[in-house]
């Protein structure tokens, strides 16, 4: 079947339109639910790497039940973090990166985390995506955060060609526009969950399917 042109305005509003019933991103779920700090935004993305956002969520509300602030985590100790989010992937290691991350931030920073990348990217476990989600979400930088849902259903819809994530990444900040550049997370994580799926797509039920180039591997 002949594909329509692609039009990243149409394609992504009827993406939009989509996803308004089902599940949001976690990040997202949290900054609407009162968890907008810059920290509480990054602490939430390390805890999410590799879990599921059904465990990473609930995960997130029960640490920050506990303590929110790079203060309140400094004084927790590794293990009583780590008690608090071990259902996630790797609950010893991130309780020791979350640790870290708080204690530095209290003694180099005064206990305010900066909104700047390079700082974000410094600490240990924090990688692209986490450091552009955040500051996305928190802070309305524009920076694209790609994940697995990104990566993958941008290069299926085939408008742009890219082999890994961070090649993904690239290529989206030359070619998006900027106004969509947080929003594309916050719009295909829950699209990709759903209908673009990574193995058996929905493409029968899809409303973007006329602009699809249907490129799975």
């Amino acid at each position: 079947m002949a594909k329509l042109p692609f039009d990243i305005d149409i394609v992504l509003d009827r993406a939009r339109e989509a996803v308004e019933t089902l599940p949001k991103a976690a990040m997202f779920e949290l900054y609407e639910a009162g968890y907008t700090s810059l920290f509480e935004q990054l602490i939430s993305c390390l805890i999410s790497v590799r879990t599921y956002d059904e465990v990473s969520l609930p995960v997130s509300r029960r640490l920050f039940e506990r303590a929110r602030t790079p203060n309140q985590i400094a004084q927790l100790t590794p293990e009583e973090i780590e008690t608090l989010i071990r259902e996630c992937t790797y609950p010893e290691q991130k309780a020791r990166q979350i640790h870290a991350i708080a204690n530095q931030v209290v003694n180099d920073y005064a206990g305010e985390l900066p909104a700047d990348l390079e700082v974000l990217l410094s600490f240990k476990g924090i990688g692209v995506k986490c450091a552009h989600l955040a500051l996305g979400i928190a802070c309305k930088q524009p920076y694209i955060s790609v994940d697995t849902h990104v990566h993958r259903i941008t290069n299926r819809w085939g408008y742009v060609e890219a082999k890994t994530p961070e090649k993904t990444t690239i290529a989206l900040s030359a070619k998006l526009p900027q106004r969509y550049w947080i929003e594309i997370n916050q719009v295909l994580v829950p699209f990709g969950k759903h209908i673009c799926t990574g193995k058996r797509p929905h493409c029968s039920q899809c409303p973007v399917l006329d602009w699809c180039e249907q490129r799975i591997d």
